[in-house]
């Protein structure tokens, strides 16, 4: 596939991104139990089994959050090292649509982009050849 162009946010910023929306929420959440608590009625108090199952949730959501976190991370840097791996390397299409060298490769919401010596911009995937 031939990239004319590429704009996007970076991977690891669109993680950090979610991942404070989450713990806003989670904190969201701490703040509406401690004022549920200070503001219950005595004589009808919650249900602590079933507060502590919703503590139990958010707590684990946050755990999720975190480790997707850190495997986009893991995956970003794997991508960066088969990118160095491209650098100098014949870029072609099956088709016979593009050819060149790879000058420089860039790493994307797309996936990895190579920039090649003939000014072209191809997304390295299904079709591409590389040698």
């Amino acid at each position: 596939m031939l990239v004319t162009s590429f704009s996007g946010p970076a991977t690891a910023a669109a993680a950090t991104t979610s991942e404070s929306k989450a713990y806003m929420n989670y904190n969201s959440f701490l703040m509406l139990l401690i004022a549920t608590m200070k503001n219950q009625d005595p004589t009808q108090p919650n249900d602590p089994s079933q507060t502590m199952s919703q503590l139990a949730s958010f707590s684990g959501i946050e755990q999720s959050m975190k480790l997707n976190a850190k495997l986009d991370t893991l995956l970003a840097i794997d991508a960066g090292g088969q990118a160095t791996s491209l650098i100098g390397k014949t870029v072609s299409a099956a088709d016979g649509s593009f050819n060149g060298k790879v000058e420089s490769v860039e790493i994307g919401e797309l996936g990895l982009i190579a920039n090649l010596d003939t000014g072209e911009r191809v997304l390295i995937g299904p079709g591409v050849i590389v040698s």
